[in-house]
């Protein structure tokens, strides 16, 4: 359920789904409030209902070409992004809350009218809701002022530096999140007596440990997560493992309450997948070092980013998700990505393709070089094994010399 939710706060039609509820609901409630009581505003539009329906008229039709553009900006920024640095960055665009507030305004703003608009009187001598005219032609005033300020908003977040600097925050979230670095380790017992395996094929976006750990209460088991989030799981492969605890008598866990703790989607997401920031901007590095753009500077401006975040990774061990019981019974265990494996995506992927780009390469060696200083011990065997051989300057992995010290 908690994935579910978060999948509707983070969804681009929210924000205008509001906005949109609440401007019918407040142009309704309005109207026949100002009919009924006859506020004291008269004079502020003294126009008949003919000139009122022309001024409503004219807001409704201002606004439907507002959004149209607003909403046909927004589809070239994403198709832009998507070509120039890399399809999965789209979802930093659709959780923009100003993109989706600047719709919900155009959005709301022509409701509005729509339902002034139906409230108007057909004789000219009863009085006009003059209030809710005025309140529409508010909402058109702070839709031309959202508007130029949507403008210079998408033309901020189009800015590579901003794309990665908002996927940068976005991965210092998710690390924020990892359980403590000092907490004890955790052992689940070897016995298994049930496998739940996966019904359908997908990515692993999200697992409720919670509601997990609840249920392995319930039917007195453990139960191990065998996928990572953001791994791929094809149909029929082990899901979950169910382990006896000591002393245990387990019950027949249910596998569709069970499977239901464990989201699948199409695609990665950003939160209990660490490693999905780590591969947008491997991906922006490697598509700026291809032939068609060649732009060093965006890869080098990458793999600094890139650089906090191991940096930050380096002084805590491997994340290990862990539902105890208050008497210390682990009653779920799920391993999160490697360090290692975040290490072959930054340096190994972006090696390969950076093998003719000295800056590049002489940047990663520095990177590699700084981990180790600060690395814990657990770490040091995969990063040593990148590091530049001292004797000859060249990879342990055979590729050649590329330079000492990072060249910015």
């Amino acid at each position: 359920m908690s994935a579910r939710l978060a999948e509707i706060r983070e969804s681009f039609w929210l924000v205008p789904a509001i906005f949109s509820i609440g401007a019918v609901a407040v142009a309704i409630g309005l109207s026949a409030l100002e009919l009924q009581l006859n506020l004291p505003v008269g004079g502020i539009l003294p126009s008949g209902p003919a000139g009122a329906r022309s001024l409503l008229s004219s807001i409704i039709t201002a606004m439907i070409s507002f959004t149209a553009l607003v909403f046909s900006i927004t589809v070239v920024a994403l198709q832009l992004a998507s070509s120039q640095y890399s399809p999965r960055v789209l979802r930093t665009f659709l959780q923009d809350r100003i993109i989706q507030a600047t719709l919900g305004t155009f959005v709301a703003t022509f409701l509005f009218a729509m339902v002034v608009l139906a409230a108007l009187p057909t004789q000219e001598d009863q009085r006009l809701p003059e209030l809710s005219l005025a309140v529409s032609i508010a909402l058109v005033l702070a839709s031309s002022a959202t508007f130029i300020y949507y403008l210079h908003h998408i033309t901020t977040v189009m800015r590579v530096s901003h794309i990665i600097g908002a996927i940068g925050a976005q991965t210092r979230r998710s690390i924020a999140h990892l359980p403590p670095p000092d907490a004890p380790p955790s052992a689940v017992p070897e016995r298994v007596t049930r496998s739940v395996p996966a019904t359908q094929p997908g990515m692993i976006s999200n697992v409720d440990l919670a509601l997990l750990g609840r249920l392995a209460r319930e039917h007195d088991c453990a139960i191990t997560v065998v996928p990572t989030p953001g791994d791929f799981i094809v149909a029929g492969a082990p899901l979950l493992l169910v382990h006896r605890t000591n002393g245990g008598t387990p019950r027949l866990l249910p596998t569709e309450a069970a499977e239901q703790c464990v989201t699948i989607g199409v695609e990665r997401t950003p939160g209990q997948d660490l490693g999905f920031g780590f591969r947008q901007l491997a991906d922006i590095a490697e598509r700026a070092l291809s032939p068609a753009v060649n732009d060093v500077t965006t890869a080098v401006r990458t793999v600094q980013e890139a650089h906090d975040l191991l940096r930050r990774l380096a002084t805590r061990p491997d994340p290990t998700h862990v539902i105890r019981d208050d008497d210390g019974t682990v009653r779920v265990h799920m391993n999160g990505i490697s360090y290692d494996t975040l290490l072959a995506t930054i340096i190994d992927d972006i090696r390969l393709v950076a093998s003719q780009q000295p800056r590049v390469m002489r940047l990663l060696d520095a990177v590699v070089r700084d981990l180790a200083t600060v690395a814990l011990p657990v770490h040091q065997t995969a990063i040593a094994r990148r590091l530049p051989s001292p004797a000859d300057g060249s990879h342990n992995d055979g590729r050649p010399p590329t330079g000492k010290g990072p060249d910015l």
